[in-house]
C-alpha cells in the first residue's frame, strides 16, 4: 500500500518480527524507516532494519504489514538514504 504525504523522500511504516539466532526475538509495530528509493521488498526491508538497530545474531527477519509513505527523510542509521552510502550487507 502507498500513502501520498509528502514529496520527494520515501518512508517505510511496518510491522515485523526479528528472530535471534541464539534465542528469543523482537517485534515491531508502526516503525518506521527512510527508504532509499520509492519501493523495497521484504528482504531489504529486514536488513534495513537489522542495520538501522545495529543487531547482531540474527538469524531471520518477518515483514508482517508495510506501507509506503512519501515524507521526508527522518534521518534513519545506515540506510544509505541522508546519511551516505549504506553499510556492508548481513545476512538476515
Amino acid at each position: 500500500m502507498t500513502t501520498a504525504t509528502g514529496a520527494g523522500q520515501w518512508r517505510v511504516d511496518f510491522d515485523a518480527e526479528v528472530v535471534f539466532s541464539n534465542g528469543g526475538s523482537l517485534r515491531t509495530e508502526g516503525f518506521r524507516l527512510d527508504i532509499p528509493g520509492d519501493d523495497i521488498d521484504d528482504a531489504a526491508l529486514g536488513e534495513l532494519l537489522v542495520r538501522h538497530l545495529g543487531l547482531l545474531m540474527v538469524g531471520g527477519t518477518t515483514i508482517s504489514r508495510k506501507e509506503l509513505i512519501r515524507e521526508p527523510h527522518k534521518g534513519s542509521r545506515n540506510t544509505g538514504t541522508e546519511d551516505g552510502a549504506p553499510s556492508a550487507a548481513r545476512s538476515t
